[in-house]
């Protein structure tokens, strides 16, 4: 597979159909794509976990009350417990994935203290867990229908309520989740 056709920076938008629980009407950021397989994170199912009990646990003092109180996200069944906040780009941190020129993933505590003193990247999120699939995996689960695929989009990432980002990622792209059947078909 080319480069082109991986879907890192995509958005992977579950269909109708898709009844595994893990990803039931979910959009999942593709943050690396390659050869060797992918590695994605859900970003529209909140816990109920905030801002404020990961500063609490990691010892550090939050200074935006709003940040604060925002929710983390359940980015998948893998490694629940390790943490990955969203962001765009602009600082540089101990431990970085670049999504794209404007979306970076950030895995080192550096971030998470500098958020907590008021001085991260804004707008951010944080997400506990991750998605992963095998090389090959994902291009698989493409081709029998499992997912749509639309490039990231910013306003969906940092701004959309969380309940309605499933419907509006597919909007990007013309898609009415609720027109669709839960049959998939191959022509």
């Amino acid at each position: 597979m080319s480069a082109e056709h991986y879907l890192t920076n995509q958005f992977l938008i579950a269909m109708p159909s898709l009844a595994d629980a893990n990803f039931s009407q979910t959009v999942t950021m593709i943050c690396e794509h390659n050869p060797q397989g992918a590695l994605g994170l859900v970003i529209n199912r909140p816990m109920r976990m905030r801002f404020a009990d990961v500063f609490e646990q990691l010892e550090l003092n939050g200074a935006d009350p709003t940040l604060r109180d925002s929710p983390i996200l359940h980015g998948g069944p893998v490694q629940p417990d390790r943490g990955f906040v969203i962001h765009r780009a602009g600082s540089t941190w101990d431990s970085t994935l670049i999504v794209s020129d404007s979306i970076h993933v950030t895995t080192s505590r550096d971030i998470l203290t500098a958020i907590a003193q008021g001085h991260g990247p804004e707008p951010v999120c944080m997400a506990l867990g991750y998605a992963g699939w095998e090389a090959g995996q994902l291009e698989a689960e493409v081709s029998k229908n499992n997912w749509l695929t639309v490039p990231v989009d910013e306003r969906i990432l940092f701004t959309t309520p969380f309940e309605q980002r499933w419907q509006a990622a597919a909007q990007l792209i013309g898609v009415n989740l609720n027109a669709l059947s839960s049959q998939a078909g191959h022509a």
